[in-house]
């Protein structure tokens, strides 16, 4: 696919836009006037590979806290401001410098004579400590003047646009005139960047087609309310899918309801499948597994892809430190003969376990070929020591680290051509 062509940025450290990778951000729950419950989260946002997390800065207290948080944690920090953020901004020059970015909302930046004065304030905060911001229009906030003016302007057409199709212009719309605004005031192009999230899939791939269609700066994706579990997931995936297929979307966050004491860290691990799963990243190794049928009434290949993928998450931490090119490997973990030596011989490393009257034994393939056939009660422990030596093996790639002579790799494209034969 042709990514869309945007100006480059940085949120801290981290490069957005341009020809830099779909960035994964996420946010935080937790009340941020808590030093040490937002610090624990915001460490494991950034542990599960969130690249940029985004804080609620809503009062003084949470405003306060800024500087303590950011001090304790490596990844940059996003301030999220709703109608005060020109106040807080003012008020706490520390938690100022201390953020990364700031994201503005031009629906309740300001009301009626007030709204310009104020968007302007947050601007000139991001001036002074030289910040990029994110003009972040949603649906459920729209600027209600702009929205009026828009379905005005609808009413004296020869042919009136529906409902909805009134409602994406003032979104769209409300973003590039604060942009505009924002350049006007002195920001430079290149460090704002555009989101106009709603809820509902359809509409948000149609607005930002439009969006991506009307100007270059850097867009964040997101479908607002997603929802819980399955449906927030689907949903999310749906919309995005389409949207970074075409090229569009520089940096991602999935915006999951969290299931009563859920892992807040789910959401970061969506974004990064969804972009593994396009091809457009890669993050920790993927299983392959067989998904069930009445060949495999044993749970055995089940609990062993879980094992395995646990596993393999588990070990990235150190595996990315250590192992060049880890995050692209494919493990298959398969149920029975039907296609299970096919997808073992397909994955870097499979095993094609015996389904329902099958043979007690369980062949393993490295790299397209059979190199030992596993059997007995110990097959998980030994396919996961086979797995590990297997990472030590091929994605070595830093000799003062190596403590023998490594195999020669095996290009994809190679293997791929030998599977093919």
């Amino acid at each position: 696919m042709t990514r869309r062509l945007s100006l480059q940025t940085h949120i801290g450290n981290v490069p957005v836009g341009g020809d830099a990778p779909v960035m994964v951000q996420s946010m935080t729950n937790t009340d941020t006037a808590d030093v040490a419950a937002t610090v624990a989260q915001v460490r494991a946002l950034a542990e599960a590979g969130s690249e940029v997390v985004r804080i609620t800065v809503n009062n003084e207290a949470a405003a306060k806290a800024v500087p303590a948080i950011a001090e304790k944690c490596d990844v940059p920090l996003v301030g999220d401001f709703h109608y005060n953020g020109h106040t807080l901004l003012k008020n706490y020059p520390d938690t100022a410098r201390a953020l990364a970015k700031y994201r503005i909302n031009p629906g309740n930046v300001g009301f009626a004579d007030k709204h310009d004065t104020q968007f302007a304030m947050m601007i000139e905060a991001a001036l002074k400590y030289d910040k990029p911001v994110r003009i972040g229009v949603n649906w459920g906030s729209l600027d209600q003047q702009m929205l009026a003016r828009v379905m005005d302007e609808n009413a004296k057409a020869r042919e009136p646009k529906d409902a909805a199709a009134v409602a994406r212009e003032a979104l769209v719309r409300s973003g590039l005139d604060s942009a505009k605004q924002a350049e006007a005031l002195g920001m430079a192009a290149n460090r704002i960047i555009l989101s106009c999230k709603v809820s509902r899939v359809q509409d948000l791939i149609a607005a930002y087609r439009d969006l991506a269609a009307r100007c270059n700066y850097p867009l964040h994706l997101g479908l607002t309310e997603a929802g819980m579990g399955s449906k927030g997931i689907v949903a999310s995936s749906a919309a995005l899918a389409v949207l970074l297929q075409e090229g569009i979307g520089d940096t991602i966050r999935i915006s999951l309801t969290p299931e009563p004491n859920g892992d807040r860290t789910q959401e970061v691990r969506v974004a990064q499948e969804l972009l593994q799963s396009l091809g457009l990243r890669s993050f920790t190794p993927q299983v392959t597994a067989c998904p069930g049928c009445g060949r495999t009434t044993s749970t055995t290949f089940q609990e062993l892809a879980d094992k395995i993928q646990t596993y393999l998450r588990a070990q990235m931490p150190l595996w990315k430190e250590k192992y060049s090119g880890v995050e692209t490997m494919n493990v298959a973990v398969m149920g029975c003969i039907v296609n299970g030596p096919g997808e073992s011989k397909h994955a870097d490393i499979g095993i094609s376990l015996p389904g329902t009257g099958e043979s007690p034994a369980a062949p393993v393939f490295i790299d397209g070929q059979k190199t030992t056939t596993l059997r007995g009660p110990r097959i998980a422990e030994e396919f996961q020591a086979m797995v590990e030596e297997y990472v030590k093996e091929k994605y070595n790639c830093h000799p003062e680290r190596s403590e023998g002579t490594l195999r020669p790799l095996v290009p994809r494209d190679d293997k791929e051509k030998k599977h093919v034969a």
